[in-house]
């Protein structure tokens, strides 16, 4: 039988924008794209469920580093449910527990519901997630059967509004901030409603900064693979097209030495938290003014 080829790993850098396909986990969609880009290392920007498509940015590289940064922005999703039906993950890909009549909903009625859980509000994450208790994941708990309380969070939900109902089916959408599950929205929603509900279909929209996105699906990644990893390496992004809410001081050549060695810098003014580049333009650091006047080093970047 023959061997399958070994993959020859490469230094590269920058930020792709995937549209995740239904059925794989992230960290599937992720494995799969850093294969055909032979990136040495790589990370995706906040999980996205097997059952959601969308935008889900993936750093290679040096570009990792500013994951964490991804992670925490707000995002936006087109989610559908039906109610009446409620599942042990609060999503399709679950056992259904229960199911009951739908009372008589007007548009007024279903409005109510979505207001209150707009703003700052306290949710329960749901069973089937990946949070960790005690070092195991909650989904590790939950296939085993154990049940365990779960700690509601703070979270915040800018948008959560009605698009389009179909019978028993509701199509809404989702502006929120990092922490906030749309499965978790739904269930609650659908006990507000009296009846119960569950995710059939959800999609992200954006992630900030990236409100209008040109996301790639992944057979295009490999139609274009065949045409040389050149071709691939067009669709990458620079590292700062995720730091694009970050003003940018110039250093000169003594002090962006200093900064990429890791010293601190007297800047003479406050830049607050900031991206910091060399006079020939290249970009050194995520950085942060400190309380004595001195610039710092967050996220250093080593590109050359």
């Amino acid at each position: 039988m023959r061997r399958a080829a070994k993959i020859r790993w490469r230094d590269v850098h920058g930020i792709l924008l995937l549209d995740k396909p239904a059925g794989l986990s992230s960290n599937q969609a992720l494995q799969k794209v850093r294969q055909l880009f032979r990136a040495a290392k790589g990370g995706h920007t906040g999980s996205l469920d097997p059952l959601a498509t969308g935008l889900l940015p993936i750093c290679f590289g040096e570009a990792t580093k500013i994951a964490g940064l991804l992670i925490g922005s707000s995002k936006a999703y087109e989610t559908e449910c039906l109610l009446g039906v409620c599942t042990d993950s609060a999503d399709a890909n679950g056992n259904v527990v229960e199911t009951r009549p739908v009372p008589e909903l007007d548009a007024d009625t279903i409005e109510r519901a979505l207001s209150a859980f707009r703003g700052d509000i306290l949710q329960v994450p749901p069973m089937y997630s990946a949070l960790k208790r005690d070092g195991e994941r909650l989904y590790q708990l939950a296939r085993r059967g154990e049940s365990i309380e779960i700690e509601p969070r703070a979270v915040a939900v800018h948008r959560f509004d009605l698009c389009e109902r179909q019978g028993n089916r509701l199509r809404l959408y989702v502006e929120c901030g990092s922490g906030t599950y749309v499965r978790s929205l739904v269930r609650d929603l659908g006990e507000a409603l009296g009846c119960g509900a569950h995710v059939t279909a959800l999609r992200r929209l954006w992630v900030d900064p990236f409100r209008s996105p040109e996301m790639v699906m992944l057979e295009q990644l490999e139609a274009l693979s065949a045409e040389g990893i050149e071709a691939l390496d067009s669709l990458l992004l620079p590292i700062e097209a995720g730091l694009a809410a970050y003003p940018e001081v110039i250093l000169d050549e003594a002090q962006g030495r200093r900064l990429a060695q890791g010293q601190a810098v007297q800047l003479g003014r406050d830049a607050g938290t900031c991206l910091a580049r060399s006079v020939d333009g290249r970009l050194l650091a995520v950085a942060e003014t400190w309380p004595d006047g001195l610039l710092r080093t967050l996220r250093g970047f080593n590109l050359g």
